[in-house]
């Protein structure tokens, strides 16, 4: 049995070497077909490089140069022109005059006698009266309607680009 184990181990060197020979004869010394390609690839390339843009000197411009436009951030001077609607700034203020009107809430109404009443709740969870003629919120409103379903105010502000004061007519309804 040795020999034969030994008979097998030779014939399959032989045959690798046999097989390594007939591979090595195949190569024709140039390489194979990659590197051929490598090598030859750059030779038909040209560089395509679009020149760059031409810069432009920047150009510095004043605002307002000619003092037509107002400076946005400064506070713009109001003009107070001569209208003859203004609030009286030397009354006594109202307690419903602390709150802005959108935090009141008109919740009812009260008659006695001739006379109407608004109830009013206030974000502090207290109930104010107001009757006509009386103010409410922080725009000089003068109550000047109460009915079942609301109250009608008359406000006095101040308009933003003349400063003239303007009336504007606002209303807080009962809500269900």
């Amino acid at each position: 049995m040795r020999m034969k184990v030994g008979r097998e181990r030779w014939q399959a060197m032989a045959l690798t070497l046999g097989m390594s020979l007939l591979l090595s004869a195949c190569g024709d010394g140039q390489g194979d077909d990659l590197d051929r390609f490598i090598r030859d690839a750059g030779n038909d390339m040209l560089a395509r490089v679009e020149p760059l843009p031409e810069v432009k000197p920047y150009t510095a411009a004043t605002y307002n140069a000619d003092g037509a436009l107002n400076d946005p951030f400064k506070a713009r001077k109001i003009i107070n022109s001569r209208s003859s609607l203004q609030p009286n700034m030397n009354r006594p203020r109202e307690p419903l005059e602390a709150f802005p009107l959108e935090s009141l809430k008109f919740v009812g109404s009260l008659s006695k006698e001739k006379l109407k009443y608004a109830l009013i709740l206030t974000p502090d969870n207290l109930v104010q009266q107001v009757k006509v003629g009386g103010y409410m919120g922080q725009n000089f409103g003068m109550v000047t309607e109460i009915s079942e379903g609301g109250v009608t105010l008359k406000e006095i502000i101040q308009d933003e680009l003349s400063g003239d004061w303007i009336e504007r007519i606002s209303s807080i309804e009962l809500q269900d």
